[in-house]
C-alpha cells in the first residue's frame, strides 16, 4: 500500500463513531517487506502535548492495539531493528476507534541496536574494550553514549576528560592516562569519522546467532507507557511512586536533582540538592510519612526532601580514613525508610548497611553486611538485604536490635543484588551472576531456585506484581521477564529500547510496575494487555 493511501486509510479511519471507551484507541496491521503479515514490531503513540509514548507490538497475524490514548495529536512510528517506516500524524477525539497500516522496508541494524551482551562479542576485542566493561558500562553501556554519535579523538578525549571529573568519586585512582589514551583510541577506531569497524554489526558473521530467540506470541500483549524527562542526559535511575500516585525520581550523575512527575500531566518538577560536586543520586523511596529520602552515592550521603516546604535537607555519613570522596570509602546506594528510621546500602568498610536515626541524625554501621545491595523492610520493622559480592548471601538484619543473620544462596557466585517480599512473607531474589530467581521462606529456612532462559541472563530490577507474578529485566539482554511462581513458566518480552539500563521496579496505587530507564532518558510503566486495572488512568 502507498504511503498516500496509508495516510487516506488513516484519515477515513478517524470518522469511525466512538466506542463506550473514555479514550481513544488505534488499531492496525504491520506488514513485512514482503507483504506477510508481521510480528513483533514496536507500535508507538506519542502525545505531542504531553510526549506521552504508548508502545505496543504486532502480533503474528501483524494486527495492533494502541489503547486508552486522551485526545490531542499524536505520532505514529513503527520501531523494529533492521526496519524502517514512515510515521503518520494523528487528530485523536475521545472515544474514537482509529486504525492505521504499517509497511515495513528493509533497513539497517545499528550499533546502538545491539544489546551489552551482543556489543560485547562484536565489538572488537582488547584493553579499550575491557577498560569500558569494567569501569565504564556500570551507569551506562556503548549503545547511547558512544555508538550513537561520532567523534574524532579530540572529541572523545573531551567526553572521557568529562566523565573523570564528573565521576571522580568512582573512577578517581582506577583510570590513568594510558587508560585513557587507550579508551581515546578505541572509541575514535570504532565510532569516529573513519571508523575500522563495519557501519552495521549485521556484516559481521558472528551476528546471526547472537539475535535474540524469537519472543513467544504472549510476549507481544505488554503495554509501555513512558515519559521522557525534560532534557536529556538526566540519568533517571528509578522511579517512585507514592501513595498519592506521584513518582520521584532520582536523577544519576552531577544532575543533582530529584525530580516529581505527575503522571496525570506529565509535568516535572526538578529540586536541586545542596550538595556542590557530583552527588550522584542513586535512589529515592517515598516514605510512609511522605519525606522523600535520596541516596547520594556521590557524595556519601542521605537526603531528605520535604515536599510541603520544598527543602531538602542532606545527611553526611563518615568515610573510611584515607578515602575521603572516594567510593571505596563509602557511598551510599539503596535507601528504604519506615517510621523507625532509613536504612541505606553503601556505608563505609566494603559497602555495609547503615541505619540512619531520624531523631538523633546519627548512622550506625551494621558490620557484617558487606557488599548490601538491594532491600527491603518487612512489616516487622526488620531489614532484608541482598549482597551483591563474591558468594554473597541473603540477610536479614532486627530492626530494634540490629541483629543479622544471613543464609547462603544455593547457586555458588550466583549474586542476589535486588529482593522483594511477598505478601505471605517470603522473600523472592534476584541472581544477577547466577542468571536465576530464587525464593527464601523464613518459616521452612528453605531455598529454591527457577533458571531464566536467554544466552545471558542477568536480572536486575526486579519486584512482584499484584498477580503474584515476578518481573526483572536483564541487564545485559536488554529484555524484561515474567516468572508465574504457581507454574514455573518464565516469559520474555522485548523492550522499546536498547541498553536497558533498569535498576528498581516500584509499584503504584493502581497496582503497575514503573521503572526508570537511565541511558534512555525515559522512565514509565508496563502491564499486559487484558489487565484493564493496569492501564492508564
Amino acid at each position: 500500500m502507498s504511503v498516500a493511501r496509508n495516510s487516506l486509510v488513516f484519515v477515513i479511519s478517524l470518522l469511525f463513531s466512538a466506542s463506550i471507551c473514555s479514550a481513544a484507541t488505534v488499531s492496525g496491521t504491520v506488514k513485512g517487506p514482503d507483504g506477510a503479515p508481521f510480528e513483533g514490531a514496536f507500535v508507538q503513540a506519542q502525545n505531542g502535548a504531553t510526549r506521552i509514548t504508548v508502545s505496543v507490538l504486532s502480533d503474528r497475524q501483524g494486527h495492533f492495539q494502541v489503547p486508552d490514548l486522551p485526545a490531542g495529536d499524536y505520532t505514529l512510528r513503527i520501531k523494529a531493528v533492521g526496519y524502517k517506516a514512515d510515521s503518520q500524524s494523528a487528530k485523536l477525539a475521545a472515544n474514537q476507534n482509529a486504525s492505521a497500516d504499517f509497511a515495513l522496508q528493509k533497513g539497517m541494524v545499528r550499533w546502538s541496536d545491539l544489546s551489552r551482551y551482543q556489543g560485547e562479542r562484536l565489538l572488537p576485542a582488547g584493553k579499550g574494550l575491557q577498560i569500558l566493561e569494567s569501569r565504564c558500562f556500570i551507569c551506562h553501556d556503548f549503545q547511547s553514549k558512544m555508538a550513537s554519535v561520532t567523534r574524532d579523538a579530540d572529541g572523545w578525549r573531551d567526553r572521557v576528560d568529562f566523565m573523570l571529573s564528573s565521576m571522580k568519586f568512582t573512577l578517581g585512582g582506577r583510570f590513568s592516562s594510558d587508560d585513557e589514551n587507550t579508551v581515546v583510541q578505541y572509541l575514535t577506531d570504532a565510532f569516529g569519522p573513519d571508523p575500522k569497524i563495519p557501519k552495521s554489526p549485521a556484516d559481521l558473521p558472528a551476528y546471526e546467532g547472537l539475535k535474540h530467540a524469537p519472543f513467544t506470541d504472549d510476549a507481544m500483549k505488554i503495554v509501555y507507557v513512558e515519559y521522557e524527562m525534560p532534557t536529556r542526559n538526566k540519568m533517571p535511575f528509578s522511579a517512585a511512586p507514592d501513595k498519592n500516585g506521584i513518582v520521584w525520581i532520582p536523577e544519576f550523575g552531577d544532575n543533582n536533582k530529584l525530580a516529581r512527575l505527575d503522571p496525570k500531566t506529565a509535568h516535572i518538577d526538578e529540586y536541586q540538592v545542596p550538595n556542590q560536586g557530583t552527588a550522584a543520586i542513586h535512589s529515592a523511596y517515598p516514605a510512609p510519612d511522605g519525606m522523600v529520602w535520596m541516596a547520594e552515592q556521590g557524595s556519601n550521603k542521605l537526603a531528605k526532601f520535604d515536599p510541603a516546604t520544598r527543602e531538602i535537607t542532606e545527611y553526611q555519613d563518615s568515610y573510611l580514613p584515607g578515602k575521603e570522596g572516594m567510593a571505596s570509602g563509602g557511598a551510599k546506594h539503596t535507601v528504604r525508610a519506615d517510621n523507625t528510621g532509613v536504612w541505606a546500602t553503601g556505608g563505609p568498610g566494603g559497602g555495609v548497611v547503615t541505619k540512619f536515626d531520624t531523631d538523633t541524625r546519627k548512622f550506625i554501621h551494621i558490620p557484617d553486611t558487606e557488599g548490601g545491595y538491594g532491600l527491603i523492610i518487612d512489616k516487622d520493622g526488620d531489614l532484608w538485604y541482598a549482597e551483591f559480592k563474591e558468594n554473597g548471601e541473603l540477610g536479614k538484619i532486627n530492626g530494634k536490635t540490629l541483629k543479622v543473620s544471613k543464609w547462603a544462596v544455593p547457586t555458588p557466585d550466583g549474586r542476589p543484588r535486588r529482593l522483594t517480599l511477598a505478601p505471605d512473607g517470603t522473600v523472592w531474589f534476584a541472581e544477577f551472576t547466577g542468571g536465576k530467581i530464587g525464593h527464601f521462606d523464613p518459616k521452612t529456612q528453605t531455598m529454591k531456585e527457577w533458571s531464566l532462559p536467554g544466552q545471558h541472563p542477568t536480572p536486575y530490577a526486579f519486584n512482584m506484581d499484584s498477580h503474584g507474578d515476578l518481573w526483572y529485566a536483564s541487564a545485559d539482554t536488554d529484555v524484561l521477564g515474567r516468572l508465574d511462581p504457581k507454574t514455573g513458566k518464565v516469559t520474555e518480552y522485548p523492550f522499546t529500547h536498547a541498553e536497558i539500563t533498569m535498576r528498581e521496579f516500584f509499584q503504584d496505587p493502581q497496582g503497575r510496575l514503573w521503572f526508570g530507564s537511565a541511558a534512555n532518558d525515559r522512565v514509565g510503566y508496563f502491564y499486559l494487555a487484558g489487565n484493564t486495572e493496569h492501564a492508564s488512568k
